[in-house]
C-alpha cells in the first residue's frame, strides 16, 4: 500500500511539474518568426517586433564575443499582464522573473516619466539634447526610447547567469550589464546612442540631492532593499561609466573583461579587485570602484 501510495504521490507531483514547464500564456499573443520565443499582450505587435528583433540581434553579437549562448524568452507586457507575470512591483522596469523569462513594459508609464526633469532648470544643452533624444510628435517627452534599450541590459544578466561567471560584486554584474548594452548600441546601433546615452547623463546631472544611498557599499548592502528611483540613480551613473569604458577601449574591454570573470572564481578584497580589473581588464573599469 505504501508502494502504490508513493507511486501516486510521485505521478501527481510530475504531472504538476509538467503543468508548470508548459504553462501556457492564453492571454497573451506568440510572435514568430524569431529565433526568441516570445509573447505580448494584444495591440502590441510592432512594439513586440522591435524588441525581440534587437534582442534576437543582440545575442548573436554577444555569443560571438564570448562563445555563450543563453536561454531565454521575452514577455512585453501591459499593466495588466505585467501584474499577473511579472515579479518587479513597478511597472515599466525590465527583470527576470526566472531564470530564463524577460518581462518588458510595453507601454510608456509613471515610473519613466517620473525622470524627466523640469527642462527650465537645467543648462540649456542639456535640454537641447534632450528633447532631441526623446521628443514625440506631440511635443512631449518619453523616455521610451532609452527603456526600450534595457532589454539588452537584462540579456547582460542572462549571459553572466547561466554561464556561471563570478561577478564579484553586485555593482559589477550590473557595469558588465550595461557595458555590453554600449559595447552593442555602439558596434551595431550608433544611431541609437544619443538615447542611450542622454538620460543616465541627464540624471546624473541632476546631482544626488533626494538620493538616500549614493556610495558602492551602500548598493551592496542595500541591492534589494531601495527606492527604485534611488536605484535607478545608481544605473545611469553605471551608464554613465559604461559609455567611457566603451570609448576608451572598445568591444576588446568587454570581452577581457567576460574572460576574467569567468576564469576567476576565488573571491577578491577591494584591493585585490581594484588590481585585477587594471591589470587584466581596463584602467578604466577599475575606475569605477576607486574613483567612485
Amino acid at each position: 500500500m505504501k508502494t502504490r501510495k508513493f507511486i501516486l504521490a510521485f505521478i501527481i507531483c510530475w504531472i504538476i511539474f509538467l503543468d508548470t514547464k508548459s504553462q501556457s500564456y492564453s492571454d497573451l499573443n506568440e510572435l514568430t518568426g524569431f529565433s526568441i520565443k516570445a509573447f505580448y499582450s494584444p495591440g502590441n505587435e510592432q512594439r513586440a517586433k522591435i524588441i525581440v528583433g534587437r534582442c534576437e540581434k543582440a545575442i548573436k553579437y554577444v555569443s560571438g564575443l564570448t562563445e555563450f549562448t543563453p536561454k531565454v524568452s521575452l514577455f512585453i507586457l501591459n499593466p495588466e499582464h505585467w501584474k499577473k507575470y511579472a515579479t518587479f512591483p513597478v511597472y515599466g522596469m525590465p527583470h527576470y522573473p526566472d531564470k530564463e523569462r524577460l518581462v518588458i513594459a510595453s507601454e510608456d508609464n509613471d515610473f519613466w516619466k517620473s525622470f524627466i526633469p523640469p527642462l527650465d532648470q537645467i543648462p540649456v544643452d542639456l535640454a537641447t539634447k534632450i528633447k532631441k533624444a526623446y521628443g514625440t510628435a506631440d511635443g512631449t517627452l518619453s523616455m521610451m526610447a532609452f527603456f526600450d534599450l534595457l532589454a539588452l541590459h537584462e540579456l547582460g544578466h542572462g549571459f553572466h547567469e547561466q554561464r556561471g561567471l563570478t561577478m564579484q560584486r553586485l555593482w559589477m554584474q550590473e557595469l558588465f550589464c550595461n557595458i555590453m548594452l554600449h559595447t552593442y548600441i555602439a558596434e551595431n546601433e550608433p544611431t541609437k546612442l544619443p538615447a542611450l546615452e542622454t538620460f543616465p547623463e541627464m540624471v546624473v546631472a541632476a546631482g544626488t540631492t533626494g538620493y538616500e544611498f549614493t556610495t558602492l557599499t551602500d548598493f551592496e548592502k542595500r541591492y534589494d532593499n531601495m527606492n527604485p528611483k534611488n536605484y535607478g540613480w545608481y544605473q545611469c551613473r553605471l551608464h554613465v561609466a559604461a559609455k567611457n569604458i566603451y570609448n576608451a577601449g572598445g568591444q576588446k574591454t568587454f570581452v577581457k573583461l567576460w574572460k576574467g570573470l569567468m576564469e576567476n572564481k576565488e573571491k577578491m578584497t577591494d584591493e585585490q579587485f581594484a588590481l585585477f580589473l587594471d591589470k587584466k581588464v581596463s584602467g578604466q573599469v577599475a575606475k569605477v570602484q576607486t574613483d567612485w
